[in-house]
Order: structure tokens, then C-alpha cells, then sequence
């Protein structure tokens, strides 16, 4: 299998993938450099694949690279986190997460309920990521990342802070208060509710270079 290793320098971090005749898939665009004998192509999405495209911001064009020798991936003022797959679980993504996995991994598809989808300014199709198989993942995440299980129990977030969750996770988009009164008065306006029996992998504090990134591009789009 393909190793792979974050590194950071300046307070930036990037992934770097050693190969020894093995491949890995990447993000589209996220190559920086490579060295040794790898050769890159794109295998071409099925045409389920394409229709997704259409309607998502999940790119369907992941760029495979073969061979032996070393992959250096872009650099990012947040992080990346790097998860295992193994066969008996299937991992669904959040939107952008998917950075790079190795060859074994299988990359497919997963369609959240449309009523989710529509509470979550997603439109009326909010596609993702899907994972299964035996191999490493790497995610593209805002700050460090906190595994959780439930077991026939429920977590209550104030956004999109789950970056990866096991297929037995329902999602769902709610009031966090049960009155209407309660909703207008406290301040939070949706929740996002997983529920069931799995794992997740929880995002809440970005990195401070990150966040301040963030806050200055908001803040541009707001006096633009």
C-alpha cells in the first residue's frame, strides 16, 4: 500500500505519498510535485459518476498515479487527517473532504434525503463521497479531528463539523429547539443530527492561520 505522510513547514501542511509499485488516487488539481518513476492518468467515472457531477461540487475526476517514487501534494494553511478503511465499514464523506486514498480504496457515491439536502442550502440533490475497502484515506479538514462513537445514540452539531461518518450514521437537518419560540429566541438556527450506530469523525476547532484565512476572505466578499 501506498504510505502516506503529513508534513508542515511555515505553518503550512501538505501530504506527502511514497510509492514502491503501487498508486494511489488524489483529488483533482491537488498535485504540487512528484519525484521517481510515477506516471499519472484519469480513469474515467462511470456515466452515474458524470450525471453526479452536474448537480455537486464533488469533482468525479480523481487522478491515479503509478509506479515508485514520491507525490507531494499541495499545501494548505488548514490540515489533513489521515483514516483507515477496512472492509466491513463504508465511510461517507463531507462534501470537499476527499483529498487522497490508495489504490484499494473504492471511491463511490452517496445521496443525502432530499428534505436534508434542502435545509442545508444544498438544493434539492446533495451528493458526497462514499469509501470502502482496505487501504489509508487522507482528508482535507479545517483543524484537528476527534473520532466519536455512538451506539444507538445520537450527536447534536451546530454545523457541518462532521467531516466523515460510517454508512450506520443517519444525517438530518432540524430545529435544535422543539418550540418555535425556543428556535427564534436562542439563536441557533438548524442542527445537524446524526443518529444510530457507528463511528464519526468530529472537526470543531480550526487552525488559527485557517480561521483568520476565512475570516478574510468573508470579509472581502463582504465590502466587494
Amino acid at each position: 500500500m501506498a504510505t502516506f505522510e503529513i508534513e508542515q513547514a511555515e505553518g503550512m501542511r501538505w501530504v506527502r505519498v511514497d510509492l514502491e509499485d503501487d498508486d494511489v488516487r488524489t483529488e483533482r488539481g491537488a498535485l504540487n510535485h512528484l519525484t521517481g518513476a510515477v506516471t499519472m492518468d484519469v480513469p474515467l467515472p462511470s456515466l452515474k459518476a458524470w450525471w453526479v457531477s452536474l448537480f455537486s461540487d464533488e469533482s468525479m475526476l480523481r487522478p491515479r498515479y503509478q509506479g515508485t517514487g514520491s507525490v507531494h501534494l499541495d499545501s494548505t494553511l488548514g490540515g489533513y487527517h489521515i483514516m483507515d478503511v477496512t472492509p466491513d465499514e463504508r465511510w461517507i464523506l463531507d462534501t470537499k473532504c476527499f483529498w487522497a486514498s490508495d489504490g484499494e480504496v473504492s471511491i463511490g457515491i452517496h445521496r443525502e434525503p432530499v428534505w436534508s439536502a434542502w435545509l442545508a442550502d444544498q438544493g434539492l440533490l446533495w451528493y458526497k463521497t462514499a469509501l470502502q475497502g482496505e487501504g489509508q484515506v487522507v482528508l482535507s479538514v479545517d483543524g484537528p479531528v476527534q473520532e466519536v462513537n455512538l451506539v444507538n445514540d445520537r450527536l447534536v452539531a451546530d454545523g457541518p463539523f462532521v467531516v466523515a461518518r460510517t454508512a450506520g450514521l443517519r444525517l438530518s437537518i432540524r430545529r435544535p429547539a422543539r418550540s418555535l419560540l425556543s428556535f427564534w429566541l436562542s439563536g441557533q438556527r438548524r442542527a445537524y443530527v446524526y443518529e444510530g450506530t457507528g463511528k464519526l469523525l468530529l472537526c470543531t476547532t480550526p487552525y488559527w492561520r485557517q480561521r483568520m484565512q476565512k475570516e478574510r476572505v468573508r470579509d472581502a466578499a463582504a465590502y466587494a
